[in-house]
Parts: structure tokens; sequence; C-alpha cells
């Protein structure tokens, strides 16, 4: 049975979704419903929608319970052990700072945050009610897409899919009998090799603190924030995650990128890997493999 391939722009990039070990059309059946699952997250947990969870949740004053999708609240779960781990260094709630620098839009009739708030002022109820303790503003982009891509890998592996790959703008999770390469990526303008990656059953997930930059005041800000400074990560780097689930994957790039002790210890915790360059020592590897 070959291989079937789709595209679709989502998630603020394109997904590509590539299934085999199916018929046809139970092969395209299960990439439509996985396409449907990534859509239902985009829906519930984009920053612009002005009807998303998170939409509701900023418009929301302090204290009153928001009913969320269940995904929402999963993601929301995550991103709060992520926070805890690294003792705050991964924050979701640094939106107001990406809005500041330009990275995101102004979120229409949202309350103002509060610049005392940080993930400690988000309550999880349950699987499906939150509360904020103080007005602010989350951003889960990228740990919500390596959530969607883990969901539609699910989904066909549910199917019976004997092999299956998803990638959503370098985050990538993939399974099946053969490996898949993967180039590392860098920014445009740095001049060195790249190395490659074979995953067989896993993901792996790729942020650049010069990936995306702003000036402000005369300062160079880029779209990564600490958690814990709320100032933007400095210097040049580009750190690749290979990790069991894509959503682990995408946090990890994060913490990497802001605190190297702090993602080395995370990488342990979750028997994670790193290839990490930086422009003063290049491509170094951390974890375990």
């Amino acid at each position: 049975m070959r291989e079937i391939a789709r595209a679709r722009p989502l998630l603020g990039t394109v997904v590509e979704i590539r299934a085999a070990g199916l018929a046809q059309a139970a092969a395209i059946a299960a990439i439509e419903r996985a396409f449907a699952e990534v859509e239902v997250i985009h829906r519930c947990m984009s920053f612009h929608e002005t009807h998303s969870d998170l939409s509701r949740l900023h418009r929301a004053r302090s204290g009153r319970v928001v009913e969320v999708d269940a995904r929402t609240g999963e993601v929301l779960r995550r991103a709060l052990e992520f926070a805890q781990e690294s003792d705050g260094c991964f924050d979701p709630v640094i939106a107001a700072e990406l809005v500041d620098a330009g990275f995101l839009p102004r979120p229409t009739g949202a309350r103002l945050p509060d610049a005392r708030a940080d993930w400690r002022d988000i309550e999880l109820i349950d699987e499906r009610h939150v509360r904020l303790h103080r007005s602010l503003w989350i951003d889960l982009g990228g740990i919500a897409k390596g959530f969607a891509v883990d969901r539609a890998i699910a989904i066909l592996r549910e199917a019976g899919a004997s092999m299956a790959c998803v990638n959503a703008g370098g985050d990538l999770r993939r399974f099946g009998a053969s490996a898949e390469t993967v180039a590392l990526q860098l920014a445009a303008d740095v001049d060195t090799a790249v190395p490659m990656l074979e995953i067989i059953d896993g993901a792996v997930a790729t942020s650049a603190t010069h990936a995306r930059t702003a000036r402000i005041d005369g300062r160079v800000w880029g779209v990564h924030i600490h958690g814990r400074s709320r100032k933007p990560v400095r210097g040049r780097r580009a750190v690749s995650v290979v990790a069991a689930s894509c959503c682990t994957a995408d946090a990890l790039t994060k913490v990497m990128l802001a605190d190297l002790r702090t993602g080395k210890r995370l990488l342990r915790r979750h028997q994670a890997s790193a290839c990490l360059h930086d422009e003063g020592r290049g491509w170094r590897m951390f974890g375990d493999s």
C-alpha cells in the first residue's frame, strides 16, 4: 500500500501529513480526521481568534471560572507542569511582552495584564474549567502546535497506519519501521554545516533566538522570552530537541534557549536529547543520544 500525503495551511504554518499501510480511501479518511483535530486545536488555542478559549480567558474578570475545551485544559496543564519543572524559566504568561515587541497582535477586548502575573495565577479547577487569579495574556503557540502534532499522530496510529509522519513547520513526529531523516534548521545567514537526525518513533522540535527579531527603544528583541526575567533571550542560538512527544520537545526548546543548566536538567527528566548551535561554540549535543 503506497504512501499518501496531504498538506494544509494551519497553526500559522503548513501542516504536512503522510501515512502508509492503509488502503487509499482509509488513509485519506484518517488524514482528514487528523487535519480536523488540528483545526479544532487551532481554534481553541489561537491567540488571534476572538472566540478562542484563550481570548475568552483574556476577557474574563479575575477570579471568574471560564469553561474551555478539554484540549485547552490539557495543554494548559502541560504548560504549568513545564513552568513548575523549570522554576518559571518556561512561562506561558509572556504574551504581553510578545505583544509589546510586535510579535503578537494586541488582543481585542482583553483586560490589561497585571505586571505581577505569572504562571502561578492560572488555576486549573478540572480539565474543562480555568480561573485566572490576575489578569494576564497566555501564549500557547509552540506547545499547542506540538500537542496538535501529537494528536494527529494518535489518530493515524489508531486508524491502523504502519507509518505516519506529521510535520508542522519544524515540529515533527513520526512512527514506523524505517527512519525519517531530518535536517536541523538554522537561520539563512548562518554559514555552517547542518547536522542530520534520524527519527524512527519519536518527535523533534526546533527553535532559534534569531528566527524573528524586533528593535524596541534601541534594543533588539527576539521572539523567545525568558519566563523569569521577562527579557528576550540573548545571543544567536538554535536548538533541536528530540523527545517522545512533540509537545515536550517544543517546550524543551524554549527552556534550552533560555537557561542551559535548567534545560539539561529537564532533558534528563524527560529522557530527551538536544542539538544546540551558538555562534561562539558551534554545535553541541546534550542528553540521552
